[in-house]
């Protein structure tokens, strides 16, 4: 019996210790209840991160101090470039979204988003890495943001109505893209680009508006593409690049507790969020085919892989029309920081 009563005691003890920090913890932070805009309310990113970040981890983590009220720009019916206007006027403290919709104004955001820069989760991880305090610094000085986090969707390939199994198929092709990076791929595959929101791609593939989408392989099959869409053409152009940012003078009125804390719980995010995109790059292309799908039905789409001449084409595309393109719209100042960033990490160096 003393022996049991010693080993309670010391439980108790250890469950007091074990709570201390994370009560000394909360007791340093502001209270706040933060005003905040995710990203696509039907995908992955948002469902399994951006949302149960701010409802369960940070009251959590924070003792219930820190809380937010999240909605997916899908549900507030803001269109993607919006969203950082309404981040910098005031009306959100902290935004989600997608690089390739607000680089439009300032091209040199767009510079580790560009299309076919990378084939694998974990290059594109470094290449976001590199570039960041690039991206941080236009963020700031265009949105009056702090970038938080940046994130990856799964790669982006083709999906087609009609058969596409080689890079020479797309020509002529109506494709819709979502960025002015991947409209220069289009350009460059000698195939027309067509601007398309990610709720309209069903009914754009169905009314003939376009041939073929290029969207995320996870987004295609949370998207039921296979409905329309009955091929797949397994090139990875891209990977969706997305970030999280905060209001600067939101910011700004944080206690440096508050900062540091907040800095911890985005980088735990982030890290699980990269995480989660290699897991749905597996998943996803195998899900939107014949399978095996872990997360339901598979889509059936008659998938077409790439060949070497193919990887090959990729690679072409990328210098005479992607980075030349960026360059024209950047500006030669562009050149150095992305060559001393991005170009060390895929050892490519743009000519200035």
């Amino acid at each position: 019996m003393r022996k049991l009563k010693k080993l309670a005691v010391a439980g108790l003890v250890a469950t007091l210790v074990a709570g201390t920090g994370s009560v000394s913890i909360a007791a340093e932070l502001d209270t706040m209840n933060f005003k905040v805009v995710g990203s696509w309310g039907g995908l992955n990113p948002h469902k399994n991160f951006e949302a149960p970040f701010w409802r369960e981890d940070l009251p959590k983590a924070s003792g219930g101090k820190i809380t937010g009220q999240i909605s997916a720009v899908t549900e507030v019916g803001l269109k993607g470039f919006e969203v950082m206007r309404l981040l910098k006027s005031g009306v959100f403290d902290v935004a989600f979204g997608a690089i390739g919709y607000v680089a439009g104004d300032n091209p040199i955001i767009e510079g580790a988003a560009l299309s076919s820069l990378s084939q694998d989760v974990d290059t594109t991880w470094n290449i976001t890495k590199a570039y960041r305090p690039i991206i941080a610094a236009q963020f700031e000085k265009s949105f009056n943001a702090k970038l938080l986090m940046m994130y990856g969707y799964s790669s982006n390939m083709f999906f087609c109505k009609a058969p596409v199994k080689s890079i020479a198929d797309l020509k002529g092709k109506k494709i819709r893209t979502y960025s002015t990076t991947l409209g220069d791929l289009a350009e460059g595959v000698g195939a027309s680009s067509v601007t398309v929101a990610f709720a309209e791609m069903v009914p754009a593939l169905e009314k003939g508006v376009v041939d073929c989408v290029i969207t995320g392989v996870m987004p295609a099959y949370n998207a039921k593409l296979s409905q329309v869409a009955k091929h797949v053409f397994g090139l990875r152009v891209g990977w969706g690049m997305s970030f999280g940012a905060i209001n600067l003078q939101t910011w700004n009125r944080l206690s440096p507790a508050t900062q540091k804390f907040l800095e911890e719980q985005f980088a735990d995010l982030e890290a699980r969020m990269w995480a989660g995109t290699k897991e749905d790059d597996k998943n996803a292309v195998t899900c939107n085919s014949s399978g095996p799908c872990s997360l339901g039905e598979p889509g059936g789409m008659e998938l077409a892989l790439p060949s070497k001449e193919d990887s090959v084409a990729r690679d072409k595309l990328l210098h005479d029309f992607v980075l030349k393109n960026w360059i024209k719209r950047c500006g030669k100042e562009c050149a150095g920081p992305w060559n001393d960033t991005v170009g060390k990490v895929i050892n490519i160096r743009i000519d200035g």
